[in-house]
């Protein structure tokens, strides 16, 4: 079930949050820099994967911290052009692979909830009128609470239904 809410994602009860990212991001911007300052260990993760690794746009990796937190890095957008550079943008091809990919991911793991922003809005540029209903179409369907933060409030806890 789909619910949207305001509030900081990174206080979200969810089970996992998913974010999108461009393979060899160098999570320098927006929620992806959030979540590297919250959690370094996941950068690290991150850099050490896609160097021996090949990530690639549609698809996604998965991080688990000691305490059970779980982020899902979703290649929605094109990689930087140089080293270090700024990501590319988003496709709707690479939000929709990327979602189907995490929608295999939540009911083969069994993931209890998942949290995620209003994906590849802000540095992937698409409008959220043409990611929604991918969301809707992926990830709808789930059995689980997926909590859309429609609106970033830093310091903010949702009132995320269905997980309180």
């Amino acid at each position: 079930m789909l619910y949207e809410v305001a509030g900081d994602i990174l206080l979200s009860r969810a089970a996992m949050i998913a974010h999108g990212v461009s393979p060899n991001d160098n999570f320098g911007q927006g929620l992806a820099l959030s979540l590297r300052e919250q959690w370094p260990a996941l950068y690290q993760d991150f850099r050490h994967y896609c160097k021996t690794q090949h990530a690639s746009t549609g698809g996604l990796w998965a991080w688990m911290d000691a305490d059970g937190r779980r982020i899902a890095n979703l290649f929605t957008q094109e990689p930087p052009k140089s080293a270090g550079g700024h990501p590319g943008r988003a496709t709707v091809q690479h939000v929709g692979h990327a979602l189907k990919e995490l929608h295999r991911m939540v009911e083969a793991e069994k993931i209890k909830s998942l949290a995620l922003p209003r994906l590849a809005t802000g540095v992937g540029g698409l409008e959220w009128s043409v990611v929604h209903p991918l969301v809707e179409q992926h990830l709808g369907t789930l059995k689980i609470p997926v909590i859309i933060y429609t609106r970033y409030e830093k310091g903010v806890v949702a009132k995320e239904p269905a997980l309180s």
